[in-house]
């Protein structure tokens, strides 16, 4: 295989599993999108931010909302502007529609001279007919501008990589052009070099406590939310500056709220310690 399969190894902030690697190299050297799947918490966008460190190119991103439509990827029209500088501005100066062309996110990774990142995070955000509306974008990575006739076409293809929460399925064909990719939660060896990237001063004794603790709630049934990797660096942040010792403590879990988010979660956690 060519070495491109090579590029991607993951940095030291940002620990990637071996399959996560393969996919993350498999995309870069099909030139194809990356779509990456997996619970809040598993790294989906840091993932972008690190492959971007990883190969030296700007990050760009593109964070989708319930509203978002994909034009306002490409650019956005500003109607509003031009009206204004035709009644306060110079009259001239209006007929040059391209002043009021705003390029979107997907827009400038076209638009860009370099090779770069782009993240669209987050896409299952936003209606069913958005993946579908960027697929000939994805496919020609070109793009016109309807109301100056121009075309704006990649240079060097960006990198792109899309993240989903998995709340709605996405398009099969869009799924089809994708490379696709579900990042597990990271079992309890991965946790603990995960950990020890963010507390590289941590003691065995402290991380196994800690584990112990974060994986017992993971598994308690009902839970309407599991903690992730972020409350768990969170909690072992607050142990370490209250000078709290897991090994020592009883009668319930400290700054339980650090690790659970729901009300009903706390309660049912606590519940069960009591009995």
């Amino acid at each position: 295989m060519s070495d491109v399969f090579d590029q991607f190894q993951g940095t030291a902030s940002y620990i990637a599993s071996e399959d996560l690697r393969h996919a993350v190299n498999v995309a870069v050297a099909l030139a194809r999108p990356l779509l990456v799947r997996g619970e809040p918490g598993t790294g989906k966008t840091l993932l972008a931010e690190n492959l971007a460190s990883s190969l030296g190119l700007p990050l760009i991103r593109w964070h989708v909302k319930s509203t978002t439509k994909a034009r306002d990827g490409l650019y956005v029209y500003d109607t509003v502007a031009r009206l204004h500088d035709s009644r306060f501005g110079d009259a001239a100066n209006v007929r040059d529609i391209a002043k009021y062309i705003k390029l979107g996110p997907l827009g400038e990774a076209l638009a860009s001279p370099t090779r770069v990142v782009l993240l669209i995070d987050e896409i299952d955000k936003a209606d069913l007919e958005f993946p579908n509306d960027l697929l000939h974008e994805l496919d020609t990575m070109k793009f016109r501008v309807e109301e100056t006739g121009k075309e704006i076409a990649a240079t060097e293809r960006p990198v792109v990589v899309i993240t989903s929460n998995n709340e709605k399925e996405l398009p099969d064909a869009f799924l089809r052009r994708c490379v696709f990719h579900y990042i597990q939660f990271p079992t309890r060896e991965l946790m603990a070099e995960i950990v020890r990237v963010h507390h590289p001063d941590i003691t065995d004794r402290v991380l196994d406590n800690a584990l112990e603790v974060f994986f017992g709630l993971r598994a308690t049934a009902k839970l309407r939310k599991k903690p992730s990797t972020s409350e768990l660096i969170d909690w072992i942040m607050a142990l370490k500056k209250a000078g709290v010792d897991l090994a020592r403590v009883s009668g319930g879990i400290p700054f339980l709220g650090t690790l659970l988010k729901t009300e009903q979660d706390v309660e049912l956690v606590g519940k069960r310690a009591k009995a």
